[in-house]
Formats: structure tokens, C-alpha cells, sequence
């Protein structure tokens, strides 16, 4: 009989493209002996978060002017890598999970869809009076935060991210506390999908200590979440009075499974900017 220990598997952090160790050396065991996960992920901290941000703003210019047909392209190439992942994801998801997974790889290219099609819905031309045209054209905004929820951990995540990067936004990622693998192994998938490194950071650590760092940090424009609680969004909401950053979080009993909203290009919406053009008519 052998004597062998298992190597446990640490995740990393992800960002800039690149998968380090938290700079505070901190890491949290995650055991479920009723679905066989037993690794370790890094508690990120306040500097792991400034680096994210900062590898999700470099990484804005290019993802932002990039055309909806190539970003629509590469989130399908996304739902593809998360495909060859399925195993892996349903055994981190645990028991029933085939769904979950499944609906989340559907939901991915429903958004990859969408890419090229938000401006003509969101967007417009408006009657005006005089010789000109006027036009409304939606267009991405920056650095989103995305905080994830707990349940669905997968679902939930990628409900969240989809419609922020569809847009033409990057995003800085806290992972589900309760469970974080399933966001790690997406991010080894996002890593092999075409996306720019630094178009999707991944953090895995702890509400309640980088809540309070994401509502109040200049360069992350806006809020993406779900599942929270009551002092989290209290949190949220008033760091981002300071710096008037748009905070949308979904309610704790949103059902990701059935909710049509959250294929919706309403989901889009808080996440663009409306560019006004004048244009003098022909005539």
C-alpha cells in the first residue's frame, strides 16, 4: 500500500492574464467531503484588489474599441472552453449540477449574441427639429466590480459577468465565499478563450473585509451584484455616493435558474454610457 500524500491544489488569484499568489501569503481551505472538494484558494487583499483593478483598466482600451463582432466571437469561444471544463465544474458544483452548468454555458452565448445587437435596442435615432439627425449610441463604460453570489456559484457568476463584457467593459471579480472554485476554474477557462488578459480579473477572499475597498476605489465605475446582505449593500451603496459609481445588486431571492430578466438587455443597460451625435441632414 502506498504511503503517498495527494498534492491539494491552491487557486490563485487571476489577474492581468497571469494567476499569482496573494501578496498577503493568506489562503482559506475549502472542504466539502459531500462533493469531494478539498483545496485551498488565496485570501485576496486590499493590494491583490488595487492590482486588479489597475490590469482591468489597462486592459479597457483595447476590449472597449474591439468590434461587437469580435467580442461577440470570443464569448463564444468562452461557452466553448467552459464546455471542455463541464466535468470539472459539475464535480466542483456538486450533485444535480449538470443543469447549472449547462444553463450557464447557454447563457454565455445567449450575451455573445447579444453583443452586437444591445446598441440597435438601447440605442436610436431622435426626432429632432431642424436640418440635422440626432443619434443615441450606447457604448462600454470601464471598470466594473462583480461580486458574486454564493448560490448558484456558477450561474450566478456568469448572469453577472455576461452582460459587463458584452458591452465592452472589463471587470474585477470576488468570487462566491462559500464556494470559489467554480469561479477559478472559469478563470482557467477565460485564460485559454481569446480574452485579453486583464479583461476579467478574479479575486477569491471575503466580502466584508473588500466590500468597503470596491465601493470607495475611483477607478472601478460601476457595481455588479447579487446576494448580499443587508450591511453589504449599506456598505456599497454609501462608498459609492463619494465617487457616484453605479451600484445595481439583485435581490437575495433572485432565481437565475428562471428569470427571464436575466437575459435581458435591461441587464446591459446599467453598464453603458449614452453618447448623444448631431449629424446636419442631406436636405
Amino acid at each position: 500500500m502506498s504511503d503517498r500524500l495527494p498534492v491539494t491544489k491552491t487557486y490563485k488569484l487571476a489577474i492581468g492574464g497571469k494567476f499569482p499568489r496573494t501578496e498577503s501569503g493568506r489562503t482559506t481551505r475549502v472542504t466539502d467531503k459531500a462533493i469531494g472538494i478539498d483545496a485551498h484558494v488565496c485570501h485576496a487583499s486590499r493590494k491583490d484588489l488595487r492590482s486588479a483593478v489597475e490590469a482591468a483598466h489597462s486592459a479597457f482600451p483595447a476590449w472597449s474599441s474591439a468590434t461587437a463582432y469580435l467580442r461577440s466571437q470570443i464569448l463564444y469561444r468562452l461557452a466553448e472552453m467552459m464546455e471542455g471544463k463541464r466535468a470539472e465544474l459539475i464535480s466542483a458544483l456538486g450533485d444535480n449540477a449538470e443543469s447549472e452548468v449547462d444553463q450557464s454555458i447557454d447563457r454565455v452565448i445567449h450575451y455573445a449574441g447579444w453583443s452586437d445587437k444591445y446598441p440597435q435596442v438601447l440605442g436610436g435615432s431622435n426626432p429632432v427639429a431642424g436640418p440635422y439627425h440626432n443619434f443615441t449610441i450606447p457604448g462600454p463604460m470601464g471598470v466594473v466590480a462583480i461580486i458574486a453570489p454564493d448560490t448558484p456559484a456558477l450561474l450566478g457568476l456568469i448572469s453577472l459577468i455576461a452582460p459587463v463584457l458584452c458591452a465592452g467593459n472589463t471587470c474585477v471579480v470576488l468570487a462566491s465565499e462559500t464556494n470559489p472554485i467554480p469561479s477559478m476554474i472559469l478563470a482557467e477557462a477565460l485564460a485559454t478563450s481569446d480574452l485579453p488578459g486583464g479583461v476579467v480579473n478574479t479575486l477569491t477572499g471575503f466580502r466584508d473585509e473588500l466590500a468597503p475597498h470596491i465601493a470607495t476605489h475611483h477607478e472601478i465605475i460601476a457595481i455588479h451584484a447579487a446576494g448580499l446582505s443587508d450591511s453589504q449593500r449599506t456598505t456599497l451603496r454609501e462608498g459609492a455616493a463619494e465617487n457616484l459609481k453605479r451600484v445595481t445588486i439583485h435581490p437575495s431571492d433572485l432565481d437565475f435558474t428562471n428569470d427571464n430578466r436575466c437575459e435581458s438587455p435591461s441587464w446591459i443597460d446599467p453598464f453603458i454610457e449614452f453618447k448623444t451625435i448631431w449629424h446636419p441632414s442631406a436636405v
